[in-house]
């Protein structure tokens, strides 16, 4: 199964300096600059940005966001979800996060925030996520879903990644 990235084209110095300046807000670095070779395309569902034949950013509901690639490369500090490694297996798999699971969170993280999802043990990311509650809440609620699973470790994104 060869998947291609449909609509795959550079993007203006315009266009990457508007995803810069989306992503800084955000994490208060630089990421994009006009002397990367920067893209957009699709793939399936996902619309991802392609920074020197490395995919690693998602556009997703109009918000830019790290795919995993991206965050193993740039490694944020911020919008983070610590999951116990019970439930490790089930994010890998898609499922969606629950509060009782998680250990520590960014306490900046709002309802409606792409967050990145990683093991306590080796802080490895895990998934990209929406934040269905604040950061706090997901820390201190014992029960109720927190993070709807967006893109994770073995789906077709991250099994694309390794072959652009």
């Amino acid at each position: 199964m060869s998947l291609k990235v449909k609509n795959r084209h550079r993007l203006k110095n315009k266009d990457i300096k508007f995803f810069n300046n989306e992503l800084g807000a955000k994490f208060q670095y630089n990421f994009l600059d006009s002397k990367l070779y920067v893209e957009i395309g699709n793939i399936d569902q996902f619309e991802v940005i392609i920074v020197d034949n490395e995919i690693d950013f998602i556009l997703y509901e109009g918000n830019v966001f790290f795919t995993l690639n991206g965050l193993y490369k740039h490694k944020p500090k911020e919008y983070f979800v610590v999951v116990d490694m019970g439930a490790v297996g089930f994010v890998t798999k898609g499922a969606d996060v629950m509060a009782p699971g998680i250990i520590d969170a960014d306490l900046n993280i709002n309802i409606n925030d792409f967050v990145w999802i990683c093991d306590e043990t080796h802080h490895k990311p895990l998934a990209i996520g929406k934040a269905l509650m604040s950061g706090e809440e997901m820390i201190n609620k014992d029960q109720g879903k927190a993070i709807k699973n967006i893109h994770y470790v073995g789906d077709i994104l991250w099994n694309y990644s390794k072959q652009v």
